[in-house]
């Protein structure tokens, strides 16, 4: 018979704990956990998985110990950072945050879950878990996994994105949370949701709280959560130019200060279908005379709400001035100086083995 949903606050947390503690991954933010260092962490995890982030988190925080370096960083160095990472924004605010940080409260970030959600990206969720983490404060963070995980526990088919029923799903993590032990109850939920409560296939036979799921005694818990479905993403054809000169430099163009990935650096391209020909009138436009070389590789980036799928045409030219707005780049540049996201990543192995 199914737990009382009544019962579930009383009984979660005495089962999640001792999992967490003798379960949990030893991951670096973890280990004498700091504001900072989990703060840097919560970002880089949003939209990223761990083990795609753990090498990023160590670079940067090799090269940025402390808030005010972050806040002090030039901009170019911090995107080279996070290159790979993707969704640039997130390193764009951290630095606005840190730079209000030292401003506001001498580069230590406050004990306050509500100045901390008043920082340039830090939503509910980062200052929930910053807070409980590293302050002990009895606040909640619910993200995507730990809705998915409070779904089932509670057999909830209604739509998880609505902000009505988040709102109710916090006020059922709130409610299970053990007040003293906040940062751990939170980290457990997280680490339910990652590594068993998984999307699709849950783990219940695995799962510490299967006793009092209320989705595993009903049949549902591979149903849920239930989401909106997204809408289909706009397919664009992408041409990109890989330009080589006669020192064996590529052409990079930065893009646009504002949009999607500002400020950040990629071979010449168009975004539309471009044959030789019309490629190389788009070169002689910017000033080069190239000769074409043949087709490059092809690639596919999926973004949030647009898909691009690339082609790209080789070109030489000779040792000609970079148009405004373009540099050239070598490889030793390729690899320390100019960000290029991982839309590129094809494009920068095959500009490196060249």
């Amino acid at each position: 018979m199914p737990v009382r949903q009544e019962d579930i606050p009383g009984r979660l947390a005495p089962l999640l704990l001792p999992w967490y503690r003798a379960n949990a991954r030893k991951l670096p933010f973890r280990q004498n956990p700091t504001p900072y260092g989990v703060w840097v962490s919560e970002i880089m995890l949003q939209q990223t998985r761990v083990a795609a982030a753990l090498d990023h988190y160590r670079r940067f925080m090799e090269a940025l110990p402390t808030i005010r370096d972050l806040a002090d960083c030039p901009e170019q160095q911090l995107l080279k950072l996070w290159e790979g990472l993707g969704y640039y924004s997130r390193a764009r605010n951290l630095q606005k945050a840190a730079q209000a940080v030292v401003e506001q409260y001498g580069g230590q970030l406050p004990a306050d879950y509500d100045a901390l959600r008043k920082l340039p990206g830090i939503g509910d969720y980062t200052a929930g878990a910053i807070g409980s983490i590293c302050f002990g404060l009895p606040v909640p963070a619910v993200d995507g996994n730990v809705l998915r995980v409070f779904a089932r526990l509670y057999d909830d088919h209604r739509d998880v994105l609505r902000p009505a029923v988040k709102r109710d799903f916090t006020a059922r993590v709130l409610a299970c949370q053990p007040p003293d032990a906040a940062g751990d109850y939170n980290q457990a939920l997280m680490e339910l949701g990652a590594l068993v409560c998984l999307p699709g296939s849950p783990q219940c036979l695995a799962c510490p709280a299967s006793s009092i799921c209320r989705g595993y005694a009903a049949g549902t818990a591979a149903e849920l959560p239930v989401k909106t479905p997204p809408k289909a993403r706009r397919i664009q054809p992408v041409t990109v130019l890989l330009v080589q000169n006669a020192r064996g430099e590529y052409l990079l163009q930065q893009r646009p200060k504002k949009g999607l990935l500002a400020g950040l650096w990629q071979p010449l391209l168009a975004e539309e279908a471009l044959d030789a020909d019309a490629a190389a009138a788009l070169l002689e436009k910017l000033g080069l005379d190239g000769d074409y070389l043949g087709p490059g590789p092809e690639a596919k980036h999926v973004f949030s709400h647009i898909e691009w799928r690339m082609t790209s045409l080789r070109f030489e030219t000779g040792e000609l001035p970079a148009p405004v707005g373009c540099v050239w780049a070598g490889p030793e540049q390729l690899r320390e100086t100019y960000p290029l996201p991982g839309a590129f990543k094809v494009y920068r192995a095959h500009m490196l083995e060249e």
